[in-house]
């Protein structure tokens, strides 16, 4: 099989497969995507439902292996790998404190604002506080809801935008729109990262 034969039947394979990529791709790194579908569903490459379904199935079940995570294996999570993932000691205990009596709007905000700077101790801590598993992915998912739609609508208008320029500028606002995406991402890390510097005080 010759190379452009193979990419003609690897591309082919991943369009069939593409809501499940999608799903996995929401697993993996949601609120990029969230964006670049909302991009796409704009110039016809893809029907909004199925996209949004896997957007928002994926990133559940993302949140449903860090609750699993912090239910049975926080513990020895925190004590080896805390460090490189933001989370320490002090940091959990207080989450625990705030989670006893705030749980429900923890949740609900971490999901809306993309963690606040401190998703995965969020989602943890929820599972090791025994938040009833029902309860956390229905209010993870009232937020899910919300995020992708918002983020969607997001690349739509970039879409919509992109569509309004001359030809000759579409590289041009192509490149921009990765460099904004990045530095807005980069920013609001930062932020975040303060807020969770706060929180550690």
């Amino acid at each position: 099989m010759t190379t452009p034969t193979f990419l003609v039947y690897a591309l082919s394979a991943a369009w069939a497969l593409k809501y499940p990529l999608i799903f996995v791709g929401a697993f993996v790194e949601g609120p990029i995507l969230m964006i670049g579908s909302g991009f796409l569903i704009r110039h016809g490459m893809f029907p909004f439902w199925p996209v949004f379904a896997a957007l928002v199935l994926g990133d559940l079940a993302g949140d449903t292996l860090w609750y699993c995570l912090g239910r049975y294996l926080m513990a020895p999570i925190i004590e080896r790998k805390g460090k490189f993932m933001g989370i320490d000691k002090d940091t959990l205990e207080r989450t625990k404190a705030l989670f006893n009596k705030y749980h429900e709007r923890i949740l609900i905000i971490s999901k809306v604002t993309l963690g606040f700077g401190l998703a995965l101790g969020v989602l943890m801590v929820a599972g090791t506080m025994k938040v009833p598993f029902k309860k956390y992915i229905a209010i993870n998912a009232a937020g899910e809801l919300f995020l992708v739609a918002t983020l969607m609508s997001l690349g739509y208008f970039f879409g919509d935008l992109y569509e309004r320029l001359a030809a000759q500028y579409h590289a041009v606002f192509l490149i921009l729109l990765v460099l904004a995406i990045l530095a807005i991402t980069y920013g609001i890390s930062r932020v975040m990262k303060k807020v969770a510097l706060k929180v550690r005080a």
